[in-house]
């Protein structure tokens, strides 16, 4: 079997590898279809909305597919950057919400109520990019991805991964989680931010405006995993996987693999703070209970149910995990955390490689042989898998 690092020379001066197979496209249409047409078909306002909050946590997943998956780089903590993007929508939103008129009855008006209580008289420096809504939208992408870029620059130069990357963003979210609730007067502290109204006058706290949120969330989803398919089908991504393999060889063969592996980190810290802001907008707030080390380990569980090099699995693992957790949670909310324990330990013990695992394994086979029989004879057959 020819590995990544024995094509990767022809695979940059020939490219043979089509964006998106046949079947790539049916998977697509059918994740798109549930999630754009039956979902929001056949839920409730509440169910629908809790449904787009799942799919926040699927942009983690997506990233992590391309960082882990792709790249050989296990993250412990992007609960930060989905926290860091939340954190930048909020503050936006908090700002809107505490007009001079919605605040008069503070000892300062014009600044969000936590300030206020903590006998903050004026609106911090760090708060006052927020003010524009066309300011955050640039910076709930790039604080994150800076971030990302200082703390994978810092690491990867001095040749720092595997168990010890991993350990290290983990130390990162739990010193980010105590700096925010530490800082009560800046951030809100454990409680977070609350009480977040309109977006540039749109009330977002209306059921209408959840519905809108929710297509908003699910078009985003798909252009991020079309992102990311153009990364993994691009030479690019031969060479993410080369890195992952033979990363010595790849740096023999005179590529920066620090260089690559920053790449591959940021694009992942993107991808969560996309999610993270679309989090803020459909949730309503958003806290620390989401940058620290617990919720950074469950999106890892996500990628790995779905299964970790499928972009797509990635994001039918988000929904399954959380489903059920929403399930056991609701029919037996003593044992829940057993039987999620135990879904988890079924996942990794006879299906290692995840939903996209027992679809190669099981499903694709059979379709196949399906299509070989329906197509004319000597006709094309259609290669690749749903769940690639």
């Amino acid at each position: 079997m020819t590995s990544p690092v024995q094509t990767l020379s022809k695979s940059l001066t020939v490219n043979d590898n089509p964006f998106m197979k046949p079947m790539e496209w049916v998977s697509l249409a059918l994740l798109a279809g549930l999630v754009l047409v039956v979902l929001p078909a056949t839920l409730d306002a509440f169910r629908l909305n809790l449904v787009g909050k799942y799919l926040t946590y699927a942009f983690v997943a997506l990233g992590l597919v391309m960082c882990w998956g792709y790249a050989g780089i296990l993250s412990l903590g992007q609960g930060v950057f989905f926290g860091l993007g939340g954190y930048c929508m909020a503050m936006y939103l908090k700002l809107e919400a505490s007009s001079v008129e919605n605040t008069k009855i503070q000892s300062t008006p014009g600044i969000p109520d936590f300030m206020d209580w903590n006998q903050i008289t004026e609106l911090p420096l760090m708060w006052k990019p927020f003010q524009s809504l066309p300011l955050t939208l640039i910076l709930v992408i790039a604080v994150p991805v800076f971030f990302a870029f200082v703390i994978g620059f810092a690491m990867f130069t001095r040749r720092v991964g595997g168990t010890y990357f991993a350990i290290i963003t983990q130390a990162i979210a739990a010193i980010l989680t105590i700096l925010i609730v530490g800082q009560q007067g800046y951030t809100g502290g454990i409680n977070g931010i609350t009480d977040l109204r309109t977006l540039h006058g749109w009330d977002i706290r209306t059921d209408s405006a959840k519905f809108i949120l929710y297509f908003v969330n699910g078009g985003l989803l798909i252009g991020c995993i079309l992102a990311a398919q153009y990364v993994k089908k691009a030479k690019l991504g031969r060479i993410l996987l080369a890195m992952r393999d033979k990363e010595d060889r790849v740096r023999f063969s005179g590529y920066s693999v620090a260089g690559f592996k920053v790449f591959a980190f940021c694009l992942a810290a993107g991808f969560a703070a996309i999610g993270g802001a679309m989090f803020t907008l459909q949730v309503g707030f958003m806290s620390p209970s989401f940058v620290g080390i617990v919720p950074s380990i469950e999106m890892v569980i996500y990628a790995a149910v779905g299964g970790r090099l499928s972009l797509f699995g990635a994001v039918w693992g988000t929904l399954l995990v959380n489903w059920a957790k929403t399930t056991f949670s609701e029919s037996f909310p003593e044992l829940w955390l057993f039987g999620l324990g135990a879904l988890f330990i079924a996942v990794v013990l006879a299906f290692p490689n995840g939903l996209a695992g027992i679809y190669r394994s099981y499903v694709e086979p059979r379709l196949t042989r399906k299509v070989k029989a329906l197509a004319p004879a000597g006709g094309p057959v259609p290669h690749g898998t749903p769940a690639e």
